[in-house]
């Protein structure tokens, strides 16, 4: 009988352990997938400005929304802004006191409200937008005085069923150009997993 019970906790270790190591590489590629997402727009983040606001586009399930407030300094507001609720409601975090607010809206098609803002991040999102000119000339609205929108975006000029309407760097350079304003440049890339082409990530700044 001590044997027969011996036999059921080793096996019951046995899988216990092969759930932790699934837990552990489930957790470990989150922190990889962040990491990935801090380095893509650290750079148009500014670390010496206290109390930012800032809007997430299209957050989805918030892993650029985590990357932005990872990136802030405390007590700073980032706006989660999302048509689909369900992914908004996924997205918790608590880094150094930041502010998370969240709004379900169709951000290509509704006019949302906030606070003059920082920055806007649109992450994977603005391939969204057909008429980009017009939706970027309203943006502007939402912006401070020197305020930046951070694209991160796939290097592409052919449409397919997952980026409607595409936006190379080159071609978001001379639309940020020709709608006013006065910095464009490239702060990032990374390849794509998808093999669509390379991610860049670009800074816009009035």
């Amino acid at each position: 009988m001590v044997l027969k019970n011996s036999k059921k906790v080793r096996h019951r270790t046995k899988s216990f352990t092969s759930v932790q190591l699934l837990i552990f590489k489930f957790c470990k590629l989150i922190a990889m997938e962040l990491t990935a997402a801090i380095k893509l727009i650290e750079k148009g983040v500014p670390n010496n400005i206290a109390k930012q606001a800032w809007a997430d586009l299209g957050a989805g399930k918030g892993l650029f929304t985590k990357a932005l407030a990872t990136l802030l300094d405390k007590s700073s507001t980032v706006y989660a802004i999302d048509k689909d609720g369900a992914s908004l409601n996924t997205i918790v975090f608590s880094i150094h006191d930041i502010v998370l607010k969240k709004i379900q809206k169709d951000f290509s098609t509704e006019e949302f409200e906030t606070e003059q803002l920082d920055g806007i991040l649109m992450a994977n999102s603005l391939h969204y937008v057909n008429d980009k000119e017009s939706f970027l000339q309203r943006l502007k609205k939402h912006l401070k005085p020197s305020g930046k929108i951070i694209v991160v975006e796939y290097d592409r000029v052919t449409a397919n069923q997952w980026v409607p309407y595409p936006i190379s760097y080159a071609s978001l350079q001379k639309l940020g150009e020709s709608i006013g304003f006065t910095s464009i440049f490239k702060i990032g890339e990374a390849p794509s997993v998808y093999h669509q082409a390379n991610i860049y990530s670009a800074v816009l700044t009035l």
